[in-house]
């Protein structure tokens, strides 16, 4: 045990119900990535849902419950496991400080003469008198003194304040005018120092798909909920802390969990309001010359900046503009410098579709803010409207690294540089500024140290991380182009360099909504053709109204559903190729799950929705039986069929028992076959509930990667 975390004694257990009895500690033993994770990092993992579980009792950052069962749950040994989350919730309810109990531990400090406490401590200096002084959050005591070589030794104490471990003393003083409480003993709760060579050695046992995982579970989340991009749309969040002076920001739908990481992840991170902010708080307090957050803290993240209600302080934007072009500002006739990374985060309240027809992506910040100078320092912009409200289902229950550990390897990593280690594959073709190119670098680097912080990664891996990088930097600057008119329109354009291959790189929204874009730039829609000879692709991507939709023509082509996109529905993709027909048939033989038989429900309510009244369409289904639930897989159809039954569609279904098939698709008796790699399942895991929008409405779904064919036979 560390001998910085105090011995918890048996008599002061938590009179709540010990989380060790809620906890299933039971088998079956850990295996797969668990047990990888395990054996190859002994001592640095936790399980996550011990934290959650910690989390209900006590209001403190992740990385303070992790440094506590790092060290008594840091195994997969189901007794000791026990045995130590059982001494973390002692030690937690013995010496962690709530708000609301605070006069009883200053008590209890009285009463025992010192006391360990575990609360967040903030440090000034007094001016008159030459010396530190402390606050305690929780405790509510203020004016402590403090050593100096505390400070010395912890400067972010004056800056946001640290949660510490603080060995607090009362002594009635002989001087009325001097403080009783006096602190013998502080730490920082953080982990010692780590080893990166061994780090790297641990990462190359892992392929890139297990390493995503290994990260996403120590963020908290559960890797099977997310697809690949859903995880790079989430890993991108934890650049700025291995990036130096990357400038992040991320608009979309709330309860997307955006500011958990800057909240929860890092001691070396500050989350503060967009309201709150000020530049003596940020930059530097002119009067008394004290720096300010930047000087200290590795990434500095806005919560709730965006609001057309904020009052900002044009001077901020203008020192914010120097800093995040140059990383310096002033302090009177003095340039200093700093390296701290700046987030962004925000609610938008409008849907994608109504930004690109109305406005622009940066349309809910304040004005001050909506500033082409400003706005051009961001290096990328991460589609917070691609990313899933947080729900328990996302959360894991398996192992992650213990937070403070990772985030003590980040900020090693911030040392490092892969900004140029795509230019032995790839190179940069198109013109672009010098803005643009550092924006993408700088994001391309910051993922190669997330995912392959030794450089291993091959071309294709690069490719992938280049192209997301690219399409973050283009996302700020086309949205730029619509505040400013005298930014200089341009491609985003990389070669291959072993084949010569060229890719321009558009964003998803712009291929999904290409009538609220900029065709010149969306490629093969340059010269769109008239809505007659329109390619199946092309009006699957044209955006349309029910009107539209009913008057669109078939045709032949091929459309790709990106991942994470919204704005999707059966309607959208079939309507127009299944409209007249009097009987289609679907072979797939997946339909076997409850969400594949809803999945089939709503397509035939779409098909329901375009029959004429009066009219029938005859729907069958082919496809093959679960032997671990057919009896609920046949009760589920029959179910449809007995549903449909009396209405203009009517539903049957068969098992086809003699092959084996997978290729999915739907014919009609009109001579079209739709081919589907996914069959109907297009969406994620989605809420659902009463008044969730999501289950209602299938545009509002986020999608899974599909690629559909339309053919005549």
């Amino acid at each position: 045990m560390n001998s910085d975390i105090p011995s918890p004694e048996n008599d002061d257990a938590s009179q709540d119900q010990p989380l060790a009895d809620l906890v299933d500690f039971s088998p079956p033993p850990v295996a797969g990535l668990d047990r990888k994770i395990l054996d190859a990092f002994p001592g640095l993992v936790v399980r996550k849902d011990l934290t959650k579980g910690l989390k209900q009792n006590a209001v403190v950052p992740t990385y303070v419950l992790e440094y506590l069962l790092g060290q008594h749950c840091a195994t997969d040994d189901p007794t000791a496991m026990k045995a130590g989350l059982e001494s973390v919730q002692r030690i937690l309810a013995k010496h962690y400080v709530h708000r609301n109990q605070a006069a009883l531990v200053r008590s209890t400090i009285k009463e025992k003469g010192r006391h360990k406490v575990i609360d967040k401590l903030t440090v000034d200096l007094n001016d008159k008198g030459g010396y530190y002084e402390a606050e305690f959050t929780n405790l509510g005591i203020k004016k402590v003194p403090v050593a100096d070589d505390f400070v010395r030794r912890y400067p972010k104490l004056l800056v946001g304040g640290i949660w510490c471990i603080v060995d607090v003393v009362y002594e009635v003083p002989t001087d009325p005018k001097a403080s009783p409480w006096t602190i013998e003993t502080l730490k920082p709760i953080q982990v010692a120092k780590v080893d990166f060579e061994e780090f790297l050695a641990a990462r190359r046992k892992f392929t890139t798909e297990e390493w995503m995982d290994v990260l996403m579970q120590s963020i908290g989340f559960n890797p099977e909920m997310f697809t690949r991009r859903g995880k790079l749309l989430t890993l991108i969040r934890l650049i700025p802390y291995c990036e130096r002076n990357y400038n992040l920001i991320e608009l979309g739908p709330k309860g997307t969990g955006k500011s958990h990481i800057y909240a929860e992840f890092s001691p070396h991170g500050m989350l503060i309001s967009g309201a709150e902010v000020s530049v003596a708080k940020l930059f530097v307090n002119n009067s008394s010359g004290k720096i300010g957050l930047v000087g200290y803290w590795d990434c500095v993240s806005f919560d709730e900046f965006a609001g057309k209600d904020k009052k900002v302080d044009k001077s901020l934007v203008d020192i914010m503009k120097n800093y995040m072009a140059n990383r310096s500002f002033s302090r009177g006739i003095e340039q200093l410098s700093a390296e701290a990374s700046m987030v962004f985060m925000g609610n938008t309240k409008k849907s994608v579709a109504y930004m690109l027809k109305h406005s622009h992506f940066f349309d809910q910040l304040p004005d001050k803010y909506i500033d082409s100078a400003f706005l051009d320092r961001l290096h990328a912009y991460s589609p917070g409207w691609e990313v899933a409200p947080v729900r328990s289902e996302l959360f894991t229950s398996g192992y992650g690294f213990i937070v403070d550990y990772i985030a003590e390897i980040l900020k090693h990593l911030r040392s490092e540089d892969f900004t140029s280690s795509y230019k032995d594959h790839f190179e940069i073709v198109s013109e672009t500024s010098i803005r643009d190119q550092t924006g993408f670098e700088k994001t391309f680097s910051g993922l190669m140290k997330i995912i392959y912080p030794h450089g291993e990664a091959t071309p294709d891996e690069m490719r992938e991380l280049l192209h997301f990088a690219i399409e973050c930097r283009r996302r700020v600057r086309e949205h730029i182009l619509r505040i400013d008119d005298t930014f200089k329109r341009h491609d985003f354009i990389y070669r291959t360099l072993s084949s010569g291959e060229k890719v321009t790189v558009v964003t998803p929204e712009e291929i999904q909504y290409p009538a609220f874009s900029a065709p010149r730039l969306i490629p093969h829609l340059e010269d769109l053709p008239d809505q007659d000879n329109e390619t199946g692709e092309e009006q699957a991507a044209r955006p349309a109204s029910a009107a539209s939709e009913a008057e669109a023509l078939p045709a032949t082509g091929h459309v790709v559903v990106p991942e994470n996109s919204r704005g999707w529905s059966y309607k959208r993709l079939f309507a127009s190729h299944l409209a007249g027909a009097s009987e289609i048939t679907i072979r797939d033989p997946y339909v076997r799950m409850f969400f594949q038989v809803r999945n089939l429900m709503e397509f035939l309510q779409m098909v329901h929705e375009i029959v004429d009244e009066g009219d029938e369409v005859k729907v069958h289904l082919v496809t093959q039986s679960d032997p671990d639930s057919c009896v609920k897989q046949e009760e589920n159809l029959n179910q449809l069929v007995d549903s449909f039954t009396g209405s203009k569609v009517a539903f049957s279904w068969e098992y086809d028992h003699g092959t084996n098939f997978h290729a999915r698709n739907i014919t009609t008796d009109t001579g079209w076959k739709i081919t589907m790699d996914r069959g109907l399942d297009f969406f994620q895991k989605y809420e659902t509930g009463a008044f969730s929008l999501e289950q209602a409405i299938q545009e509002a779904r986020l999608t899974r990667g599909v690629e559909i064919a339309y053919l005549r036979i």
